[in-house]
């Protein structure tokens, strides 16, 4: 097997996978929309360095550090409900198939397939960039969402403890911010979680696709099984901290039967309020998403393609504010009409508003020291 160069041609294919692959959301590289030239295998004649083998080999995680030179993003998208928000990591080994961040890889020249999962980036002075911009004279507070591009407590958390850091600043000043994870690993800083819940600090939301584990290890295999989440639920609940639940994506014909089960879960497990997200597939994860039907539900990949558009108004994607979260025509609004009728039925609510004043900036660095 011998590999080389080509330029890539904007009318070419995406290159089909065989099979799944053991422990990965995605099967294959699919090329990034600035790529200019991608890699490709040739049989040289010498026979393949895969022949025999009965599966492809093992991809192992690779995390690259680096130093962010600014923390906090800001957005002012009007159907997204925070300003700011912070990513310890860029990637994320959880590997969920649907994911909305994949595309992001392709900013760097990577694929939102395979390279999304397994190239990750950890940003080892998000800490002390992030005291840094807290202490700005013109900082006004308002929530963080932590960990909303990518999963802040994935699985390269237990080793860099990114994340803690973060919460530890945030706490030390007081600032309030939000969560949404879908990793039972939360509960690692459950203690400093529950002491920023009683000052109205921090909220809690867990993304609850599935209750099907089977499910689960497909299109989010190296997540929290379902049922660790929904004990991560109760756990934090027990401990004060205000939890809620995002059933999301809703996919039809995939896991769309079981939004009342995840609801009535959830409640039962102390989330005290829910919300949905419609699948999105923006720019390359349309092409990851249809390999990922292709090969394990390829006897209704074509319905479920069908039943997206008719969501999005014939389209497999529609970025349009307002829209784009819970999509259009008869299937969106029946989808909406069930979330709503169990919504109200199970008596969820609004989480309690954070509390930005008790804000108090850090001190800005001194190159004299601390001396008082």
């Amino acid at each position: 097997m011998r590999w080389r160069r080509r330029r890539l041609s904007r009318m070419e294919d995406a290159r089909k996978a065989q099979a799944p692959i053991k422990g990965r959301g995605a099967a294959s590289r699919v090329d990034g929309r600035y790529a200019v030239t991608v890699a490709c295998g040739e049989d040289d004649g010498w026979g393949s360095v895969y022949e025999g083998m009965e599966a492809p080999p093992r991809l192992d995680t690779h995390v690259t550090e680096e130093r962010a030179r600014s923390i906090i993003s800001r957005n002012d998208s009007p159907d997204i409900g925070f300003a700011q928000s912070i990513n310890p990591y860029r990637g994320c080994e959880h590997g969920c198939v649907y994911c909305f961040a994949r595309p992001s890889h392709a900013y760097l020249d990577l694929s939102p397939g395979l390279d999304f999962e397994t190239r990750l980036f950890a940003k080892t002075n998000a800490a002390e960039r992030l005291q840094a911009e807290l202490a700005r004279p013109r900082y006004q507070c308002a929530p963080i969402a932590l960990g909303i591009n990518t999963d802040a407590y994935q699985p390269i958390e237990r080793r860099y403890r990114i994340t803690r850091s973060l919460i530890e600043v945030l706490d030390a000043c007081s600032h309030p911010f939000s969560l949404i994870t879908k990793n039972s690993a939360v509960l690692r800083d459950i203690d400093l979680l529950a002491s920023m819940a009683r000052r109205q600090l921090v909220t809690v939301y867990f993304s609850v696709t599935t209750l099907d584990n089977r499910l689960s290890a497909r299109m989010e295999p190296r997540a929290a099984a379902p049922h660790s989440r929904l004990k991560a639920m109760q756990a934090l609940s027990d401990a004060g901290v205000p939890v809620g639940v995002m059933v999301a994506p809703v996919i039809p014909m995939i896991n769309d039967s079981e939004i009342e089960q995840i609801l009535e879960a959830a409640c039962a497990h102390g989330a005290r309020s829910a919300g949905y997200v419609l699948l999105r597939l923006p720019h390359e994860l349309k092409q990851v998403w249809r390999e990922w039907l292709q090969l394990h539900y390829p006897d209704r990949a074509e319905h479920v393609m069908s039943l997206i558009q008719q969501m999005r108004g014939g389209k497999d994607y529609d970025s349009a504010f307002g829209t784009r979260m819970r999509g259009t025509g008869p299937f969106a609004q029946l989808i909406e009409q069930r979330f709503a009728k169990a919504h109200r039925r199970l008596g969820f609510g609004r989480l309690p508003p954070l509390d930005t004043s008790r804000f108090v900036a850090p001190r800005s660095p001194s190159p004299q020291g601390e001396l008082f």
